[in-house]
């Protein structure tokens, strides 16, 4: 079954049928009728709970007049026990509501998706125009058998870790290059060679150079990278980098090089190439690696900005 709401307010338009009852909390009415006559406008629930929270269902058997549910029976859920919660509180949830159709053997459902928001100014949200009080009350329609009804509610909270970045891009990049020169002797004993610091903006860095490679450049190339100086970074900042590492062809001018773009953190502080040049190449006397026994890598790189966490 299909049916179409009333309440202009209300962002989906059908309620739809399905046979499993809702996920969390239904309220059975008997002697419906009886609340009118008694004059009682508002009915409600026991607390159940949802998504960590305490709420109850409220029932307006002849509407809510003062949300503009006249001729309609309105439907709100009800945040229970706010005082307990936090300064500054805040709840969002999906919620949809239901009624369920006896002679058809389902429960006609809202089709909600919107986040609805809860705090302080507003711990209740609902429908006021929910089903026709007329359509309602006609026991051919199924929704009051023998003068009993079953609503229900599903509540799913939206669970917030409040996190964010903040990206703040420099109007005026800086630049920075750096060579290191080193001679053939000194280049053949150690697997790892480290550049003294150099400052290129508010930080220090090295190069870091492997004459025989690293990881599945191990053997086969030479290995270039760029390295931050943790210590001179700020705590939970990154900085944003776009580089350009080389192992510089001194004689045509046909260099080895890698371009990327790296956010340098405490804990991701090194990036550049496994696999630069491969070793034959690079140690071959005509491909211009090596000039009067001497080799030249660089970095050119550009401070783009910083990410830091959002606190606003």
């Amino acid at each position: 079954m299909e049916i179409k709401t009333a309440d202009p307010l209300f962002s989906v338009k059908t309620m739809k049928g399905r046979k499993a009852p809702p996920s969390h909390y239904t309220f059975k009415i008997k002697s419906f009728s009886w609340l009118s006559k008694a004059s009682v406008q508002q009915c409600t629930s026991e607390e159940f709970e949802a998504g960590g929270y305490k709420w109850s269902l409220s029932i307006y058997p002849t509407g809510n007049i003062k949300g503009g549910g006249q001729g309609h029976v309105s439907i709100y859920l009800v945040l229970m026990d706010s005082s307990s919660l936090p300064v500054d509180w805040e709840v969002n949830a999906v919620v949809n509501f239901s009624a369920y159709n006896f002679i058809d053997d389902e429960y006609v459902t809202t089709q909600d998706t919107n986040v609805r928001r809860f705090h302080v100014l507003k711990t209740e949200w609902g429908i006021a125009k929910f089903i026709d009080i007329d359509i309602f009350n006609d026991p051919s329609n199924g929704y009051l058998m023998d003068d009993t009804c079953v609503f229900g509610a599903e509540v799913f909270v939206v669970k917030t870790t409040n996190k964010g970045d903040c990206l703040s891009m420099f109007h005026g990049p800086i630049t920075c290059s750096h060579s290191w020169k080193f001679d053939r002797f000194s280049y053949t004993f150690l697997d790892k060679y480290e550049s003294e610091s150099f400052v290129g903006g508010n930080y220090k860095w090295k190069l870091i150079v492997y004459p025989k490679g690293i990881d599945e450049g191990k053997g086969n190339s030479i290995s270039l990278f760029l390295t931050l100086e943790v210590s001179t970074l700020p705590l939970n900042t990154k900085v944003i980098v776009e580089c350009t590492l080389r192992a510089k062809d001194q004689i045509s001018g046909h260099h080895a090089q890698t371009r990327f773009c790296h956010k340098f953190s405490s804990s991701n502080s090194t990036w550049g190439s496994r696999q630069l040049v491969a070793l034959a190449k690079f140690e071959d006397p005509n491909s211009g690696f090596w000039l009067n026994a001497t080799c030249i890598v660089e970095a050119e790189f550009t401070i783009l900005g910083l990410m830091t966490p959002r606190i606003d």
